[in-house]
This record gives C-alpha cells, structure tokens and sequence, in this order.
C-alpha cells in the first residue's frame, strides 16, 4: 500500500526554495532537459494569492518533488517535477491531483464573479516517460514550444538598422517602465510573455546572466520605442562545448509590424551573441506562431527540440 507523501503547501522559506532547486537540478542531469522554466523558478519566493507552490516530502522530510500553479492567466497553468529516485510511487499522480484542485480555485481571493480555469500542464523536452503519464490521465498536448536553433558562424559584424530607425541598448532605471509597456502591447495575446510586470524585469536584471548591453531597444525619428530584441548568454557553460546565446525575447508594438523591422533586429542581436563568444544561437517560439516561425528560419533557425502544454481531453 502506498503512503501519500506529506505536502507542503504555501510560500516557501529559502531553505525550501533551495530544496526545489536541487531537486530540479537532479531532473535536469538524470533527463537531460531543465524540468522547470526559467518563470516558475524565478517566482520560487513569490508569495501571491494567483500562486501556488507545493512541495512533497518523504518521511525524512526530504523535498522528493514540487508543483506551482499560476491561476493569472486566461488558464491555470501549472509545472511539477518529480525527484529521478522517487518517480513511480505516486508522487506525480498526488501533484497532478492537487494542480486540478488548485485550478479551481478564484485567481485572486475574495474578488467576485470568479470561475474556475482550465488546467494546463507543462512537459519540458516531450520525453516519453511525460507522454505516457499525461496519456494515461486523460491528458492531450493541446499547445507545442518550439526551440530553434543555428550557428553563428558567418554571422555580419555590424548589420544595418532599419531605415529610418535607431538601436540602442537599454539603459536600467530609466528604460523599465517603457520597455514593460512596449512588452504588453507586443504580446498582448501570450499567456507568458504580455503578464511581464516590472517586478518581473526587476527580477531578471538581478539574475547573474543579465546584461544590458544584450538588450537592444529600436526607435523611430520620433524617439518613441517600437520594438526590442533581448538577448541571454548564461554564465559558466562548459568550456570547450558549443557556447549557447539565446534569443530572449523579440517583441514589436502592433503599430510597428509589417515593417519588416523583425528580420534587421534579429540579424542586430545574433551579432552580438557571436561578438561576446556565442557559437549557437537558441530561441523559444510557439509552434502555431507561423509568421514568426517563418521569420527565425530565414534567419537560418531549425528545430533542435519541443516542449509541450497538456490538458485534460
């Protein structure tokens, strides 16, 4: 008989929030792909009532698995991982249960005329160990993450703005609000991307990886900013392995688009990804995003791997 592990459900003392990140290392190495998105780990001290985290114990009270679930969006979307020595003991199937209760809950307490939101679950690398256990709850892949990817040899050293427009790196203090606002309109239809407050950016421009010379901002004759490319090397990858940069984020206000401003600030930030030491440049995009999918692989960008979101069918 199976003994349900006790959880720990609420904010998360950093002695926890250390524990989760330990145990998501230990997924990352025994799966070869990080079973946590950078967001969820980011939130991990986040205390909010729109979010939740849950943390599973053995009897030693060792952390042997973790659940959030973020009820801001249009759905409850949630992230679980299980440590490699303790799967198949019910932990995954405890987790996914509680994610279910939690979608139900309001997205924010006491606000009126709430319902509850249908649950999405996030499989990083589509490994087929997720698949089958997604599959045999009732669950369907119902949204597909693509990661492109292509070598920076060859790669122009100075590529042209866009006529008529001027780039320019972004400048902490005194940018952040408008790049926030720039955001919003840009992703105003993604789950993800367009619920970037300024807490969110302040978070990043604290993480190790964060640069502002990587983060190009593109303005009109006007001086009115219109479109961003934001760019991620982290530090300490391996030496003598292939050295990633990563396309962060590329976003144009809707007034902007169709200007063909996305192919010229593409080509700005790529350049800058193989002048500091990148030798392959990554990207995420949705799968269904043809016109932008169309856009990376001009650019010389194949797919390299997937991660997938599930629901309940």
């Amino acid at each position: 008989m199976r003994i349900a592990p006790p959880l720990e459900i609420g904010p998360l003392a950093p002695a926890a929030q250390d524990a989760v990140r330990a145990l998501a290392a230990a997924a990352e190495r025994a799966d070869g792909v990080a079973p946590l998105s950078e967001q969820p780990l980011l939130r991990l001290d986040a205390d909010a009532d729109w979010l939740t985290h849950v943390v599973a114990h053995d009897k030693h009270g060792a952390a042997i698995g973790y659940l959030q679930v973020d009820r801001g969006g249009e759905h409850a979307s949630a992230e679980l991982v299980v440590h490699p020595d303790r799967r198949r003991n019910g932990t995954g199937s405890i987790l996914l249960r509680t994610a279910e209760r939690d979608a139900r809950l309001p997205s924010r307490s006491g606000a009126p005329d709430q319902r509850a939101k249908p649950l999405r679950v996030w499989a990083h690398g589509d490994l087929p160990a997720a698949r089958a256990f997604a599959t045999a709850r009732g669950y369907a892949v119902v949204r597909e993450l693509l990661l492109l990817a292509r070598p920076l040899d060859g790669v122009p050293s100075v590529p042209e703005p866009p006529a008529g427009y001027t780039v320019r790196t972004f400048v902490p203090g005194a940018d952040d609000e408008a790049w926030v606002a720039l955001n919003a309109r840009a992703f105003a239809s993604h789950p993800e991307q367009g619920r970037l407050t300024l807490s969110d950016l302040r978070r990043r421009q604290g993480e190790p990886w964060f640069d502002p010379a990587g983060l190009f901002l593109l303005t009109d004759a006007t001086g009115r900013l219109v479109a961003y490319h934001w760019t991620k090397v982290e530090p300490g990858q391996p030496d003598g392995a292939v050295v990633d940069g990563e396309v962060y984020a590329l976003g144009i206000d809707p007034e902007a688009q169709g200007r063909g401003l996305a192919g010229p600030l593409t080509a700005v930030g790529l350049a800058h990804l193989a002048a500091v030491g990148c030798t392959r440049a990554v990207l995420y995009v949705d799968g269904d995003n043809e016109r932008a999918v169309r856009t990376y692989e001009r650019a010389g960008f194949e797919r390299a791997a997937i991660d997938v979101q599930y629901a309940r069918m």
